[in-house]
């Protein structure tokens, strides 16, 4: 029988899912929007991933990354939880062993990752804002009236770019419908906006760090050739970007779910239960913590949140 393992990265924006075998091969994956629910999302994941898993195997192991990993872990009984750090830089090290510097952009935040031989020796993330993300580029192709979909090829064809004033959201969409005012072709913005990501993420996660190839591009954005495009200009060298690169953190979780497998045999039932969480404020002592209580059918099963013993109550 044929041995499986299922990675799920789950972020603000989307939730990835893949199963892969023994050879750390993709047997099947998929991509969907989170819209503001893991939960419902993870179970939309599950029961998609489910029906397309070879019915010649066993599941044994479940692995979660993400903003929602601890949740969704608890959700699936996963035998390993890990950050986004660790899971990208195992998934990508699993197809290209000699990278230095990982480039990340996603749809909330983004992030740079160095490694050197191997092994993650510095790191930045940048969650504060979302100028250069995925989501910024999606609301602002929706302000253009353009598909996000044709954003990189119409970048490629503009011979002048914009200067976009993109270090904030706010200034950048008002620069952004100042030039579409004074006539500005959409191809010269987009290629302008396109260019300030890079500049913006140099310029703030990648300041400071040492950039060295082979370089790998991942995350929603990587997929966008306008932003590819201007990382080889700036950094003037070439940029990989795997047909994975959106996958890379569930990857990357799968394949360590693997090596710490116990011989469990997991089933994907987590579609058959109910599943709830309920946020509340503490006031039994005076640290009046915020509680996030988690139940499964009903039933109390942790509780995160809480600084004293009294907000488990």
């Amino acid at each position: 029988m044929n041995e499986y393992y299922l990675g799920v990265d789950i972020g603000s924006i989307s939730t990835k899912g893949v199963i892969i075998d023994n050879n750390n091969q993709v047997i099947t994956s998929l991509y969907i929007w989170t819209e503001g629910n893991p939960i419902v999302a993870v179970k939309k994941l599950i029961r998609e991933l489910k029906a397309k898993m070879p019915k010649d195997g066993k599941l044994l192991g479940i692995g979660t990354t993400g903003s929602a990993r601890k949740l969704i872990g608890l959700m699936l009984g996963a035998n390993v939880v890990k950050n986004e750090i660790t899971a990208h830089a195992v998934g990508t090290l699993s197809k290209h062993k000699d990278v230095h510097t990982i480039l990340e952009i996603g749809g909330q935040d983004s992030k740079i990752i160095i490694i050197d031989n191997g092994v993650v020796v510095d790191y930045s993330m940048n969650t504060l804002c979302a100028a250069g993300t995925g989501s910024f580029l999606t609301s602002q192709a929706k302000r253009l009236g353009i598909p996000i979909e044709d954003f990189g090829e119409l970048a490629l064809k503009s011979k002048n770019p914009v200067k976009i004033a993109a270090r904030c959201t706010v200034f950048a969409e008002s620069d952004l419908i100042h030039k579409a005012q004074i006539g500005y072709l959409k191809e010269d913005i987009i290629a302008g906006l396109c260019k300030s990501i890079v500049l913006n993420y140099l310029n703030n996660v990648g300041k400071g760090k040492k950039i060295r190839e082979p370089i790998v591009f991942q995350g929603g954005v990587s997929k966008n050739k306008g932003v590819l495009k201007y990382f080889k200009e700036v950094l003037d060298a070439p940029i990989i970007v795997d047909d994975d690169s959106h996958l890379m953190g569930a990857i990357g979780i799968a394949i360590m779910a693997k090596k710490n497998k116990n011989h469990q045999i997991f089933e994907l039932d987590a579609t058959d239960v109910l599943f709830e969480t309920k946020g509340s404020e503490c006031s039994k002592c005076s640290n009046n913590c915020e509680v996030l209580k988690i139940y499964k059918d009903h039933e109390l099963v942790d509780t995160w949140g809480n600084r004293c013993p009294k907000g488990s109550e």
